[in-house]
């Protein structure tokens, strides 16, 4: 009863009711294009083909079976990724681009400006990598003609779902982005289930009873992690404003251990396509490419494994560190009049809270490490490769993620509707009649 009665509080709200309903619209059109063949190729080649295996596999996880189908939006929001992982590694290393930072609004819009012509740029190297997937025997047209149009249309594609994620995020409920990521995730999760069954058939009841307790497991400890905080006790000076008594309470900065959030896997995931697809392109002109290819296509590979870990860790550490600012943090308490006990204000707070950051992300990025290579383990298990991504890995991570963000940004219009009644049924009313001001 409770849940439908929160249904019901949700879609009381109108503001949220018609965020929700835009949110659905646009994934809806999300998952329309990705079953809209490239113009130009025999449906009946293309869909009798076998699914597509190893790191590509694992992409086309990503993209709901964009990738597989040759849809028109085969590389999906991943070069968008990219992109915005390399300009947001040069806000740290280029003065150029620190600059912008710092301008505020006017900078951002650069930025983003400079995101998008480099997200173009990625695209369309990696549209001839998509290209080389395709059977030459699928292409009804001229092979070059059909190769020019298909490079203009995946990046209008990559385009429009870039801006797809921008009015998600605008209009709707949660982050664009990783709303695009995780609908493609979650399209192929009854699929993988219903595999799982068919591999496993009634003698392995059992085990399947296993698969599943421990995938609650995982999945409790995930949300385990995203939601821990390490609390930061600070005190308020007292001070004394016409005979009354102000400050002198105790409050928390409360530092996720997983400051970062998915951020991290996604920026990681999408570095690990690189190699695969460039390899691609040069398979049959270099033996090191062939190697690298065959090395980086499977995903439960140990060197795979070993280095999404190394990368997950590495930009968990680059996330938290230019999304917390110590030393910000620090100004805004000594200018508020705060402190944290025992620490002094200024400097010292800022190595202080810099150092508990630290030694909260390490702990957090080596778990996010640890569950994000799960499926390598599952796969040697026995676990079906369809349903190893789901059990932890990355997909997991994500769904659990996006999941818990978008019940954030839900709970707080309900809390937001449970404000204002009180303020209108007189709930938060002094004595004299006058509104109380917290």
């Amino acid at each position: 009863m409770k849940f439908f009665s929160t249904i019901k509080d949700i879609f009381a709200i109108d503001e949220l009711r018609t965020r929700i309903q835009n949110t659905i619209l646009f994934l809806v059109i999300f998952r329309l294009g990705s079953h809209i063949l490239l113009p130009g190729l025999d449906y009946n080649i293309i869909s009798n083909q076998e699914a597509t295996q190893g790191m590509l596999g694992f992409l086309d996880n990503f993209l709901g079976g964009a990738f597989s189908n040759k849809s028109i939006f085969g590389l999906g929001i991943m070069p968008y990724i990219s992109a915005s992982i390399i300009l947001q590694l040069m806000q740290v290393a280029v003065p150029y681009f620190q600059r912008l930072q710092k301008e505020g609004e006017s900078g951002r819009k650069k930025i983003t400006q400079i995101t998008r012509v480099l997200t173009i740029i990625i695209c369309v190297v990696q549209s001839f990598g998509f290209l080389a997937t395709i059977d030459a025997n699928a292409i009804v047209v001229n092979p070059l003609s059909f190769k020019i149009f298909s490079i203009l249309i995946l990046v209008a594609g990559t385009m429009f779902c870039m801006w797809l994620g921008e009015k998600i995020t605008e209009k709707g409920i949660g982050n664009g982005v990783s709303m695009l990521i995780m609908i493609g995730i979650i399209s192929r999760l009854p699929g993988s289930v219903i595999a799982e069954f068919a591999l496993q058939g009634m003698s392995g009841a059992f085990f399947i009873l296993i698969e599943l307790v421990m995938f609650f497991i995982i999945v409790m400890g995930v949300v385990m992690l995203t939601q821990a905080t390490r609390r930061i006790p600070v005190s308020y000076a007292k001070q004394i404003v016409d005979g009354k008594v102000y400050g002198g309470q105790r409050q928390y900065i409360p530092l996720k251990v997983n400051a970062a959030g998915v951020m991290p896997i996604i920026f990681a995931q999408a570095l690990m396509f690189l190699p695969a697809m460039l390899a691609k392109v040069w398979e049959n002109e270099s033996d090191l490419a062939n190697s690298i290819g065959a090395t980086f296509s499977d995903p439960y590979s140990w060197q795979y494994s070993l280095a999404f870990a190394i990368l997950i860790i590495l930009f968990t550490f680059f996330y938290t560190a230019i999304t917390i600012n110590p030393n910000q943090i620090s100004d805004d308490l000594k200018r508020s009049g705060a402190f944290i006990p025992g620490i002094k204000p200024g400097e010292q707070t800022a190595e202080y809270i810099d150092a508990v950051l630290s030694k909260i992300t390490f702990p957090g990025a080596v778990f996010i490490a640890i569950v994000a290579i799960l499926p390598a383990f599952a796969n040697i298990a026995n676990v079906s490769s369809g349903f190893a991504q789901f059990y932890g890995g990355t997909s997991l991570l994500i769904m659990v993620g996006v999941v818990l963000d978008t019940i954030q940004q839900i709970e707080s219009y309900l809390l937001m509707k449970e404000y204002d009644g009180m303020m209108k049924s007189g709930k938060l009313k002094d004595r004299g009649g006058n509104v109380a001001v917290a």
